[in-house]
């Protein structure tokens, strides 16, 4: 950690330690205020969220009735308003009335033939099956780790060492000469038990704070003077290694009963809202999709089988635009990855499976991306990893992910609408998670239109 480079963020890091392990309140989670503020502070605030929010919400919602009848002809010439309304109503194609106009969300169009089957199919006759760049490595990586765990006798096996260099870039006269940028941006853990050799190799600013681990988002914060006609580069090179993880247990034999009554049990069964739910709909259908079986494993992987199977992946809205994601996935019907994450973690902990967090960068050849999964808790073995989103698997290894992971993976987060180290003072860009950054001056947050960001993975042995 570098010195503690002006007053400024010396106060804000000693404001941010005083809220160490505090939860703030839904409401001030979404908004990004802290409990430090007044009552009456905090109702100004949530007013001027609001506002916010809704902003964003205008920026998702940017396409007209009449592009998405032009997209849509490319595979249905006929198609007539009529069938946009039916599909508005079950979910598949995602419009908001804005200023009182209908507005399409911008990825709907595409996601309207990831979502509906009929829509599936036609657009499968016309282009093709899309490929998976990723199919081949874990066809070949998944079966191997399984192997080589229960061969060993451990659970992490396969490391591969990477060497990633992440830029963000704030365009020129963003803000005006002279204001200070502030900037927050993603680091592989340091305290999760897959990943190991953390190393930074280079760094553009001659000083940074990176955040301690008990900080759910593991970032390094920079900061420098807005030049004009000069975009603000913020830039970094590290290198970490990575390990797969599978566990191999008989879940008769080797679950054990939960300690209901130990610390961790309680923090990771309780419902955290607005995006961590344990009652209402979310509970119901748990209990319907688990019936009488009473074995946790054996439960989360009916859960795990049931959302894979009835929940399609769909390009997302922003996090912070939702107000509820568990419940947005079941009322559209679908949902990204972290979208199902949470709803996986919801239904586990409205059953009493302790469940969590986590997320950052998937990292495989040719599909690197912004990523988020899970982990459970299965009292007699530990905690292991769900990637609800990636799914079913071909054979050998169909329900690989609902007990493992493999070794294409930067854990940054592991826990959803954390403080920063040093603290944010302006409303946050993503509210519940933290992958691409986030970026601030004194006048106010820089929302994602407004700065560029760029992972990029150098060629690195295993």
């Amino acid at each position: 950690m570098k010195t503690w480079f002006t007053a400024v963020a010396a106060f804000l890091i000693i404001l941010s330690c005083n809220n160490t392990g505090k939860t703030p309140t839904p409401g001030q989670v979404a908004a990004g205020i802290l409990e430090r503020q007044s009552d009456a502070a905090q109702a100004t605030l949530a007013g001027e969220w609001e506002t916010e929010r809704m902003h964003r919400i205008a920026l998702d919602f940017n396409k007209t009735e009449e592009e998405a009848l032009a997209y849509i002809r490319r595979f249905f010439p006929d198609v007539t308003p009529d069938q946009l309304k039916n599909w508005e109503e079950t979910g598949a194609l995602e419009s908001m009335v804005i200023n009182g106009e209908k507005r399409y969300f911008s990825r709907a169009f595409r996601n309207l033939f990831r979502i509906d089957s009929a829509c599936r199919e036609k657009f499968l006759e016309i282009n093709g099956p899309e490929e998976d760049p990723k199919a081949l490595l874990l066809q070949q990586h998944l079966p191997r780790v399984v192997e080589l765990t229960k061969k060993r006798g451990v659970n992490k096996v396969e490391p591969v060492t990477y060497s990633i260099t992440y830029t963000l870039t704030v365009p020129a006269n963003t803000i005006p000469e002279g204001e200070i940028i502030r900037a927050w941006m993603p680091l592989p853990r340091t305290d999760v038990p897959r990943q190991s050799g953390f190393l930074l190799t280079g760094v553009s600013e001659p000083d940074y704070i990176i955040s301690p681990d008990p900080y759910v988002h593991k970032s390094i914060y920079m900061e420098k003077p807005a030049v004009k006609d000069r975009p603000a580069v913020f830039s970094y090179s590290f290198t970490y290694t990575a390990y797969a993880q599978y566990d191999h247990f008989d879940p008769q034999k080797n679950v054990l009963p939960y300690d209901r009554l130990s610390e961790e049990y309680l923090q990771y069964t309780k419902a955290v809202p607005p995006h961590i739910v344990t009652d209402g709909k979310v509970a119901e259908l748990a209990q319907k999709i688990v019936g009488d079986e009473t074995n946790p494993y054996l439960q989360l992987q009916s859960i795990f089988t049931y959302i894979s199977q009835n929940y399609p992946w769909a390009g997302a809205r922003e996090y912070s635009t939702i107000e509820s994601i568990p419940l947005y996935v079941l009322e559209n019907g679908h949902g990204d990855c972290g979208q199902v994450s949470l709803l996986f973690i919801s239904m586990c902990r409205s059953l009493g499976i302790p469940a969590r967090w986590e997320s950052g960068w998937m990292l495989h050849p040719g599909a690197v991306n912004l990523h988020d999964w899970a982990e459970a808790y299965l009292e007699g073995i530990g905690w292991i990893p769900v990637d609800q989103s990636f799914g079913l698997q071909p054979e050998p290894v169909p329900l690989f992910y609902s007990r493992g992971i493999d070794a294409y993976r930067m854990a940054v987060n592991t826990d959803i609408g954390g403080v920063f180290f040093p603290a944010k003072i302006h409303f946050r860009s993503e509210t519940v998670d933290f992958q691409r950054g986030e970026v601030e001056w004194r006048g106010g947050n820089l929302y994602f239109n407004q700065w560029d960001y760029h992972l990029q993975v150098h060629p690195s042995g295993k």
